[in-house]
């Protein structure tokens, strides 16, 4: 005779291993209100001890196909753009889009938590969007073993092989900023980018170093700030570069929330944009061509992000080969008001 299968756990096992009944285990697990968290703790961890995997993939006559998409946060306009192109994507496809927010408290389990994961699986999603966001090799390693497809847009750590991505090319976004002030005459240029970690910054660093370098020219380490993509850290930045002895005439900001917050010290300190300072940011947002002076930036394509990041998660949710695990689109140089040749010039 054929040896034994081993069997799974069972939804029943959770619930006598939880001492609740089977119903109460089951709204745990597809995050049905009216659960104390008590009894949702002592569910959760009965479902991470026996190792309970719900059958996984869309079913003949389930609920509406949806994906989960988790942001960092949702208080800046780049996210709001990729999901407008991820909505889009799903309109088109007939998928409905869920949004989780790891920023955000609540009474649920956190995303990416292993409950959180379980209760995706759980839900039949077709897989999930991560913008943004850290993740690691136990969380990348549950998804795939529960069957919930995974693709990052502009991931905040290097991926290995197996994960799918998609992003813009930061690097050359960074040569083509700096390039331009290199071209207008500047040659006491800033950087001001986002934590150091975080990798589409980090990218855009490099090709603003690697320009540097190619010029011939130093690059001083008091000129090179990290801080965070936002206004107030621009703000902060800004404030500590125009306060030196040593002033840059040019200041290359990795995002145009940053950007934003450089225009705001540079009023601050009585200096004139473009004629004493020129500031060139990245994302070209709707802010940018609303700034004033206009903003020159890099364009990412940031609501195409959302679409290739949907249709990506499709094609692997059906089984199909996809190009690359690592998709980069292209990025371009906006010149606007805000960048001129140096008055020393």
């Amino acid at each position: 005779m054929p040896a034994d299968k081993p069997t799974r756990p069972t939804l029943d096992q959770v619930a006598e291993a939880a001492g609740v009944s089977t119903a109460t285990a089951s709204k745990v697990l597809n995050g049905r209100p009216g659960i104390s968290p008590e009894t949702r703790r002592r569910v959760e961890d009965a479902i991470e001890q026996l190792g309970y995997a719900p059958t996984t993939g869309p079913r003949a006559g389930s609920a509406a196909l949806a994906v989960t998409v988790v942001f960092r946060t949702l208080s800046d306009i780049y996210a709001l753009r990729v999901l407008e192109g991820v909505v889009a994507s799903g309109r088109d496809h007939g998928i409905e889009v869920v949004v989780d927010v790891l920023d955000v408290t609540g009474g649920g389990p956190v995303p990416l938590s292993p409950a959180w994961i379980r209760r995706q699986a759980a839900r039949d999603r077709i897989g999930v969007v991560l913008v943004t966001t850290e993740t690691t090799a136990e969380q990348h390693q549950l998804l795939r073993s529960l069957g919930v497809p995974a693709v990052h847009i502009d991931p905040v750590n290097p991926m290995d092989d197996a994960t799918v991505s998609v992003g813009s090319t930061n690097f050359a976004g960074g040569v083509q900023a700096t390039r331009h002030l290199l071209d207008l005459g500047h040659r006491r240029i800033a950087f001001a980018g986002g934590a150091p970690t975080f990798l589409p910054s980090s990218e855009r660093l490099q090709g603003f170093l690697s320009t540097m370098r190619g010029a011939g020219l130093p690059v001083d380490d008091a000129l090179v700030r990290s801080g965070a993509h936002t206004f107030e850290a621009g703000l902060a930045m800004a404030d500590d570069l125009l306060a030196g002895s040593e002033p840059p005439t040019a200041v290359f900001a990795a995002s145009d929330s940053i950007a934003l917050g450089v225009l705001a010290s540079a009023q601050r300190h009585g200096l004139r944009v473009p004629q004493d300072l020129s500031v060139i940011g990245f994302d070209d947002s709707s802010a940018a061509s609303s700034s004033a002076p206009p903003l020159t930036t890099v364009r990412q394509p940031v609501v195409e992000l959302g679409r290739v990041a949907l249709r990506t998660l499709l094609q692997l949710a059906q089984g199909e080969s996809i190009d690359s695990h690592h998709v980069q689109l292209s990025t371009t140089l906006v010149v606007r008001e805000s960048t001129a040749p140096p008055a020393s010039a």
